[in-house]
């Protein structure tokens, strides 16, 4: 019988499960220099992490004027993100072994990302996490993605779980501001640094200022089998 009671864990992907986001700057900066924009740079992407690739598009399409459709936009990106990602996409080794660690538990667990279902898909089958992480929902299946809650209230209702016993692990704040919406607690794990003050992240139950380089699997159990509900 696990010591978690009957939580159930819902993970971000990208920026928390794995370090995709280098992948995603270089997909959209190649997209955004064939239409001749070419200082989109390592600090602007940072501005958009945590949000979905259609939103970021939106975004940029109206940043810098471009007559494109946002269609071909997010086609390009996404082609040449597939393409990055199933070269490299490297884990972040304390949350594979959380992962699996939980697994060991029984503990329901999901994937809600603001990534295609194709990227989501083929992340979790080239880094193996496909084994344990078969519920996942996209953003591109809901009605808005983060910060609205919906993906994770989506995660919830597949896992057959009330948002109040799941804990979401978000590593951006919108995703944080997400998973406060949806009425769940939340371990943050900022990948950004210096966006560890933004407002999103204080509504977090638990907060790694210094992000991967602090997360532990035991640690992360140890405060879940704390904050489990008594049964």
């Amino acid at each position: 019988m696990s010591t978690l009671g009957g939580i159930a864990v819902i993970f971000d992907l990208d920026g928390t499960l794995v370090d995709s986001e280098p992948n995603y700057f270089e997909a959209g900066r190649q997209t955004l220099a064939e239409q001749g924009i070419t200082d989109f740079t390592w600090s602007d992407h940072e501005g958009y992490v945590g949000i979905s690739t259609q939103e970021t598009l939106a975004l940029l399409k109206e940043r810098y004027g471009l007559a494109v459709p946002l269609e071909s936009l997010l086609a390009d990106t996404n082609r040449r993100y597939l393409e990055l990602a199933r070269a490299a996409t490297p884990v972040y080794p304390e949350m594979r072994k959380f992962v699996e660690l939980l697994a060991a538990e029984g503990v329901p667990m999901a994937v809600a990302s603001g990534s295609s279902p194709e990227a989501i898909e083929a992340i979790l089958a080239g880094t193996g996490l496909a084994t344990h992480l078969r519920t996942v929902v996209s953003a591109d299946e809901v009605a808005h993605g983060k910060p609205a809650p919906d993906v994770f209230l989506e995660a919830a209702r597949r896992l057959g779980a009330a948002p109040a016993d799941c804990v979401v692990l978000e590593d951006a704040a919108p995703g944080a501001a997400a998973a406060h919406a949806a009425g769940m607690r939340c371990i943050a794990i900022p990948y950004v640094a210096a966006q560890a003050d933004d407002a999103a992240f204080a509504t977090a139950g638990l907060l790694l200022r210094g992000g991967q380089a602090e997360f532990t699997a035991q640690s992360a159990y140890a405060w879940l089998a704390g904050s489990a509900p008594a049964s």
